[in-house]
């Protein structure tokens, strides 16, 4: 009898591609109903609020732009989610590390690259920020190494440490005399600055956090770093067993992850903001910390998960004027999703 009902319920599920196709199903629809009843519990035509949405995402160049700028750093912080997860590791500090690399590549381009020609100056803000963020890292990472520490609570609490961190040189030693009181650093001379792609504030930068997303997937799926990160993450006592290092690799890959944060922050500073403020890259670790779980921690699906989140948060600007309702009111879409995939990584793991 249990025979017959799994080659029913094969047939009916098309195997794996069935299987993958329900989840996919779940993972959409199921949030896409239940924020039509609560739009509608607000009073709100969801038709309408959904028909502005996708107007202000793929309307106009310029919106669709303003996407793919919230995109990036989204993707990068979500890798610095996605590879200390392979190896087991939950790094909720991409928010801290992005700050810092923002910092650290700012603090670079304006005191030691001011003279240098952009195919050299960029290059090495790159460096500087990813090498930021992976300081930052490396104090959870070491915590974790030599003190047996949790990472999800280092992680978190350096982003506090890192936001204060930035105030003091904002409202300190970087402070731009010419700024008129306000707490910014110097802004970076124009040669420094991410080239722009037509009229809109479109820049260079999502190709370079694709590219790396690329890479990545590259180097874990036909690399031996690759192998060894996946029996870490799976076995790690196993692992241990076979000869590997398990904490030195996890501490490696969280300051590679942190690295990834750096570089988000680098790109933030020299593709939008130009200097630095208080507030730069506010809440964008935390949105690509939701981009990796929703993607499951996988670098290609995070491409799209990263989008989609990018889209949701640009469109919710729009919904504030159709419907009325407050633009923040796009977090709850945003809520019902990861909630979605996170129900749906436990139904595959039952």
């Amino acid at each position: 009898m249990t025979t017959l009902v799994n080659t029913i319920r094969k047939r009916f599920t098309f195997g794996k591609l069935g299987y993958h196709i329900q989840t996919g199903l779940w993972v959409v629809l199921t949030p896409l109903i239940l924020y039509t009843l609560f739009l509608m519990s607000q009073k709100a035509d969801p038709i309408e609020v959904y028909q502005s949405m996708l107007d202000s995402i793929f309307g106009d160049w310029y919106g669709f732009g303003e996407v793919l700028i919230k995109m990036t750093p989204f993707l990068l912080t979500g890798l610095a989610v996605a590879i200390p997860a392979r190896v087991g590791l939950v790094n909720v500090g991409g928010e801290g590390q992005l700050t810092i690399g923002a910092l650290v590549s700012t603090a670079s381009g304006v005191y030691l690259f001011n003279e240098m020609p952009a195919w050299l100056g960029i290059p090495l803000m790159v460096i500087a920020g990813a090498i930021g963020g992976a300081l930052w890292a490396m104090f959870a990472a070491a915590m974790k190494r030599f003190a047996s520490m949790n990472e999800t609570i280092t992680t978190l609490l350096l982003n506090y440490i890192a936001s204060y961190t930035l105030a003091y040189f904002v409202f300190g030693a970087f402070k731009d005399p010419n700024s008129g009181n306000w707490p910014f650093s110097p802004r970076l001379i124009d040669n420094l600055r991410l080239p722009m792609i037509g009229d809109s504030r479109l820049h260079i930068g999502i190709f370079i956090a694709i590219a790396i997303t690329f890479i990545i997937w590259l180097l874990f799926k036909f690399t031996r770093l690759g192998f060894i990160t996946k029996v870490v993450g799976g076995n790690p006592t196993a692992a241990m067993q076979t000869g590997l290092n398990v904490k030195s690799i996890q501490f490696w890959m969280l300051l590679f992850g942190g690295a990834m944060a750096g570089i988000a922050g680098m790109i933030e500073i020299s593709g939008i903001e130009g200097h630095l403020r208080p507030m730069t890259g506010i809440g964008y670790g935390y949105f690509g910390f939701l981009a990796a779980w929703t993607a499951w921690n996988r670098p290609i699906l995070l491409i799209f998960s990263s989008f989609l989140l990018a889209a949701i948060s640009v469109s919710g600007n729009t919904l504030e004027m159709i419907s009325g309702l407050p633009s923040s009111i796009v977090n709850v879409f945003m809520a019902l999703i990861l909630f979605a995939v996170l129900a749906a990584e436990r139904r595959a793991t039952k």
